[in-house]
This record gives C-alpha cells, sequence and structure tokens, in this order.
C-alpha cells in the first residue's frame, strides 16, 4: 500500500510531536485526500495489549483547554454546545490557536444529514427514520445559536472576527463535534481528541479501544457512544507527570483538576492485527440510521438495522379497521394492563428488529384490539374487579380454576402464541402502511440505483438509499415474519375458540 503524506498530515505529525502525543511506528497515518480522507494502518502486526498511543489531556480540545473557556463559562455553556463554542473560537485565531495544527487535519464540515438542504432531506430521506429527527435537529440547533452563540459575541475580544460564529459555522462545528468528539471525563466532558478520531469506524470488530492512563492501576474505558464496550485483557501504564507537556493554560488545569485525575489517554490494541491492514475503532454498535445520522455513513448488512412502526400508525390502522370507540377502548385496556411502546421525546413507536420480529409489547396490543367483544368484556371486568392489576387477574383465574378470557395471562404467552391469524395479518397491514412513507418508488429500483453510483461522488444518496434499503429489507423480514403464521398450541387453540 502506497503511502500517503500530504503537507496537512505532515503538520498535524509535527504537532503531535510537539505537544507529547505519542503514537507507535506500529501505526501509519495514509491521507486520502479530502473524497477518502485519513485512516490508520498496521505497519507490522499488533498484539492484543499493545499500547500504540498517549494522548495528554491539555492536547484535547475542550470547554476547559481553548482560549474561550472564560466566555463559554460565564455563559453557562457546556456539552456539545460549549465544545462547539471551542472549536469556532479556535478556528476563528487560524495559525495563531494552539490547535492550528490538528485543526487543519480536520475538515471544514462533515457531511451529516444536519447540514443538508432541507430539499435533500425531504426527498432522500423521506419514510426513514430519521426524516423527522434531522428536520428537527435543523431547528433546535438554529435556535440554540440565535439565543446562545449571538449573544456572545459582545463577550470576545473586538478582533475576533465575527463571520467564523454565524450559523453556518455553528452547524459545520457541530457535525464535528456529533462524528468526532470523546467523553474524556468528568471535570473535561466531551472533547476532541487529536489523533484518536482519526481511526474509522466498523460496527462489532474494533481493534483498539480508547481508555484512561489510569493513576490507580485500573483502566476505564472511553468511547464516541454509550456502549458495552470491553478493552479486554490491557496492558496500560502510567504517565510521569513531567511526561505531560504544558499545552495552554496547563498551571490552571492542573490546579483545577483532581489531584488524583489521570492526566492522560491511551489506544490500546484489543485483538491480534495483521500487518498492512486498516485499524479499527468502533463508535458503538449501533444502525445505519444511527450511523448516518451522527456520523455521515452507513454499512452494509448492518445487523443491528431497526425499523419503528409509530404507535400513531397503529391507531390508524386500528381506527380504519374498527370503530374509534372500540379502538380507543381496546388501547385504554393495553394500558391499564401496564404496556407501553418505546417512548423518546413526544414520539412513542414499537421496534422491529433486523431479524424483522415486532416488540412483544406491539403483539399484545394487536392481539387486544382483535380480541371478541364477549372476550373482551370478561377481560375488563376482572380488571375494574382487580383493580387494574394484572397478577391480581393472575391470581383470580387460579382461584376460579378456568382461563380468563384470552390475556388473562398474557405476560407468561410467547410471541407464537401471540400470533394468530388475525395478528398476522394485522402486522402484514402494518409493514404496507409504513412501506407507503418510501414514497413510489420500488425496493428493487432503488436497489439498481444504489448498484449503479459512485459512493463518493454521489455520497449523500448512496447512502440514504443504502438506510432506506436497510429499512425496507427489514420490512420485507416482517411481512415473512407474519407469512410463518400462528403456532397451533394447546394455549393457543383455547384462545382461538373463545372467539369462535
Amino acid at each position: 500500500m502506497a503511502a500517503f503524506s500530504t503537507r496537512r498530515l505532515r503538520s498535524f505529525k509535527r504537532w503531535m510531536n510537539s505537544n507529547r502525543i505519542q503514537c507507535s511506528d506500529a501505526l501509519q497515518i495514509l491521507d486520502a485526500g479530502v473524497d477518502l480522507g485519513i485512516s490508520v494502518h498496521s505497519r507490522c502486526e499488533l498484539k492484543e495489549g499493545d499500547l500504540v498511543a498517549t494522548i495528554p489531556k491539555q492536547a484535547c480540545l475542550t470547554t476547559k483547554t481553548t482560549g474561550a473557556r472564560d466566555v463559554i463559562e460565564e455563559a453557562g455553556l457546556d456539552g456539545c454546545l460549549g465544545l462547539s463554542v471551542a472549536i469556532m473560537y479556535e478556528r476563528s485565531l487560524g495559525d495563531v490557536s494552539p490547535w492550528a495544527g490538528y485543526l487543519g487535519v480536520l475538515p471544514e464540515i462533515e457531511c451529516l444529514p444536519l447540514v443538508w438542504s432541507q430539499d435533500e432531506v425531504d426527498s432522500l430521506l423521506m419514510g426513514t427514520e430519521l426524516h423527522k429527527t434531522v428536520k428537527e435537529d435543523k431547528v433546535l440547533l438554529y435556535q440554540d445559536w440565535k439565543e446562545c452563540i449571538l449573544p456572545l459575541m459582545d463577550s470576545f475580544p473586538s478582533k475576533i472576527d465575527p463571520r467564523f460564529f454565524g450559523a453556518e459555522e455553528y452547524f459545520a462545528a457541530r457535525t464535528l463535534v456529533a462524528s468526532r468528539s470523546f467523553q474524556i471525563d468528568d471535570y473535561h466532558g466531551i472533547g476532541m481528541v487529536p489523533l484518536a478520531d482519526l481511526f474509522n469506524h466498523k460496527t462489532g470488530a474494533e481493534d483498539v479501544h480508547f481508555t484512561y492512563a489510569p493513576s490507580d492501576g485500573e483502566s476505564e474505558d472511553n468511547d464516541h457512544t454509550d456502549t458495552d464496550g470491553n478493552p479486554g485483557s490491557t496492558c496500560v501504564r502510567q504517565k510521569e507527570d513531567s511526561e505531560i507537556t504544558e499545552f495552554g493554560s496547563s498551571d490552571n488545569l492542573q490546579q483545577d483538576m483532581e489531584d488524583d485525575e489521570p492526566m492522560a489517554l491511551e489506544m490500546i490494541i484489543v485483538k491480534d492485527v495483521k500487518a498492512g491492514v486498516e485499524v479499527f475503532n468502533t463508535y458503538g454498535v449501533i444502525g445505519n440510521a444511527a450511523l448516518l445520522h451522527r456520523y455521515g455513513f452507513t454499512e452494509a448488512d448492518n445487523q443491528f438495522d431497526i425499523v419503528n412502526i409509530d404507535f400513531d400508525l397503529v391507531v390508524e390502522w386500528s381506527s380504519s379497521t374498527f370503530s374509534w370507540r372500540h379502538s380507543r377502548a381496546r388501547l385504554s385496556m393495553w394500558r391499564k394492563l401496564g404496556y407501553s411502546g418505546c417512548v423518546s421525546e413526544n414520539s412513542e413507536y414499537f421496534e422491529v428488529s433486523f431479524d424483522g420480529e415486532p416488540q412483544t409489547e406491539l403483539l399484545i396490543l394487536l392481539y387486544i384490539i382483535l380480541l371478541c367483544d364477549e372476550a373482551y368484556t370478561d377481560l375488563n371486568l376482572a380488571i375494574a374487579v382487580s383493580g387494574d392489576s394484572l397478577d391480581s387477574i393472575h391470581a383470580m383465574s387460579s382461584a376460579e380454576g378456568k382461563l380468563l378470557p384470552s390475556l388473562s395471562k398474557i405476560s407468561e404467552m410467547s410471541n407464537d402464541m401471540l400470533l394468530t391469524p388475525s395478528v398476522c395479518s394485522a402486522l402484514a397491514s402494518l409493514a404496507d402502511m409504513r412501506e407507503k412513507l418510501y414514497g413510489t418508488v420500488s425496493l428493487d429500483n432503488e436497489i439498481e440505483t444504489l448498484e449503479s453510483i459512485c459512493c463518493i461522488r454521489e455520497r449523500k444518496l448512496y447512502h440514504s438509499l443504502r438506510l432506506r434499503i436497510s429499512e425496507r429489507n427489514v420490512l420485507n423480514k416482517l411481512r415473512r415474519f407474519a407469512a410463518k403464521g400462528p403456532c397451533h398450541s394447546e394455549m393457543e387453540r383455547l384462545l382461538l375458540q373463545e372467539r369462535s
């Protein structure tokens, strides 16, 4: 493999050396240009436990290390908002910024849906899990800029160029924070970690892990996201204070931080790596919707893809099949029994897994909606008598020596038991309703288009198509799941008899 060494990469390496960021000679950083970006490869075989990089925390760009620290703290900004201000401020300083050599290897902006045009969001993401989310993100971030960033202009020195703090510049900074920041520690919060953010992602197949250089002999994990990644049996070593370079106002930083706070971060190999291959980190075990939303790319055959079916879509199906009174009563019973879907902000939904299996709560809801009137009346009476307690219903059922109509033991029923013919038919209908949200272009046509375009030149279309295709494949699996039909166990035969 040919080694690419560009001016920005050479400048970054000099910057790392001057700031005591130690990168093993076993790693090779390659720059394939603006389109393909920077990646990290192995020069030789790497073994599990190898320490390949050490990064002083003072070399990280955070709200505590930036020259805009006082302004950020006085404004009460933190998290992604505060870090975005830090990036914009340091960019405004140009070559004078202590992070100029690092900022030079970062793109001006990451190609996240957040910065796509409104027309692109509507046309490319229509029907996907991201469409509504991205539109809401755009509104909220613009409000952040207007309410939090604009007022800062009066707090900065007059020499600061306000053009670096416009709405577009804020959105650009947010794309870097979304795709490249790490959780560092409680003191720094999230931050930009030079070198660590050059490792590309592979879902569920990380080669290297980002950890503290611990002061007490124990390592602590640091990730892009909240994952359960485990560095395994790692060999880490503590850096002496004398090894940590001073960076910016380092004296103040060291006084502010706890005495036992680790002062460096480490990159450690978590499995053997062959020579001459790319070394990957992982941003978490997440599906394509989250990957495109946070990082701007998707992966083929992502085993963590899911599709959500909104609660409102189920209500729409029920209301079109039964009377509104019928639907409202059955939904109320489902709630009384203590069930709900997944809740995120102001929406409620049910997940369909990569294999096409729907969330159990959805099956239960459909089953209740499809109960015959007699079974519903008896069960509703039992709930009223027992004080809305499912456990009480079970106890009463046992005491009376009979199976209460339909769902008295619903919590003990398997998904197969819930898959009656009518529930299966309802699942197929919901899959059709959900797929209509993607528009009129067929899945086959979208696959054909994906195979004919370049992932570099038409990046937005390419990754949005891969997301749409992956989600529509999950819906096809849901249809196959429903087509399997009911499992005619003894329990289900009893339940089917009740409705006859």
